[in-house]
């Protein structure tokens, strides 16, 4: 009887997960699907699902009308060089919260988190006046700073937290051997934490990646990520869904074939710690 109530559950559990994921990939596969209609078949109603005439017309005339390479190096600099950038900052600012602690250390911790809450358009005009007179306004550097700025919060959480999960009775023992802190920080506490500043790095690049609020405000032609570049097939005269979602399809297939080659190592890391 109790077996057959685990295995009822089991199976309930599946459909469960299988029809969220379902539900979550099917936008993403509606607009991979649309990249290949026409306009004509993109608008029709009742929607056409799978029989329709495939064609690669707008992948071509997305190809003519935009340089794709040039987007896709900003998007890789961008949210690579932020990305390592806020754990360059973050893994001591974490390491200090976690093995020496304050009084204050979790008021700060909130603290960071709550600037998440704040609205990005708040501060556009302040930012946007700075950017203009240190002259970094449409530049890589400029997006650089703010896009690892606004993810820094959540990667100190997140190395925080892994970090609380490792014993301090190892770091100690590694100071008593004589080691400084950059080589306790380095040797010590980074190796042991790989799982989770892995899927640190991997999550905040894939918020990087898809930034569009600040990379859509700060920029115009010269450091556009491919946020700029699917926006741009949004005009005056109209939107053009099949174009649309082939740039949106481009714009996503390097990101989802890095999660997917990736996820085993993000599951890895996200589940670090969980069990003592």
């Amino acid at each position: 009887m109790a077996r057959a109530v685990s295995n009822n559950r089991k199976l309930l559990n599946t459909v469960i997960a299988w029809t969220i994921g379902i539900l979550i990939f099917f936008p993403i596969l509606w607009t991979i699907l649309t990249s290949f209609k026409t306009e004509a078949q993109a608008i029709a109603d009742p929607p056409v699902f799978l029989f329709f005439d495939w064609t690669l017309e707008n992948y071509e005339v997305v190809q003519e009308r935009s340089n794709y390479a040039r987007f896709l190096w900003n998007s890789i600099i961008i949210a690579g060089v932020s990305t390592i950038l806020g754990l360059i900052i973050a893994i001591p600012a974490a390491w200090s919260m976690a093995f020496v602690p304050s009084k204050r250390t979790k008021d700060i911790l909130l603290w960071m988190l709550s600037t998440k809450m704040l609205p990005a358009v708040g501060v556009l005009y302040p930012i946007y006046l700075i950017f203009i007179e240190l002259g970094i306004l449409d530049t890589r550097i400029g997006l650089i700073v703010v896009v690892m700025l606004i993810n820094l919060p959540i990667i100190v959480w997140m190395l925080y937290t892994y970090f609380k999960e490792i014993p301090g009775e190892i770091l100690e023992a590694s100071r008593m051997d004589g080691a400084s802190l950059k080589d306790e920080i380095l040797y010590v506490l980074a190796p042991m934490a790989v799982p989770g500043i892995a899927s640190t790095l991997l999550l905040n690049f894939i918020l990087a990646w898809n930034e569009a609020f600040w990379t859509l405000n700060l920029t115009a032609a010269k450091a556009a990520p491919l946020t700029a570049f699917i926006a741009s097939y949004s005009s005056p005269e109209g939107l053009f869904f099949a174009k649309l979602s082939a740039a949106s399809t481009m714009a996503i297939a390097p990101i989802l074939i890095l999660g997917w080659f990736s996820q085993k190592q993000l599951v890895r890391g996200l589940t670090f710690g969980a069990v003592k």
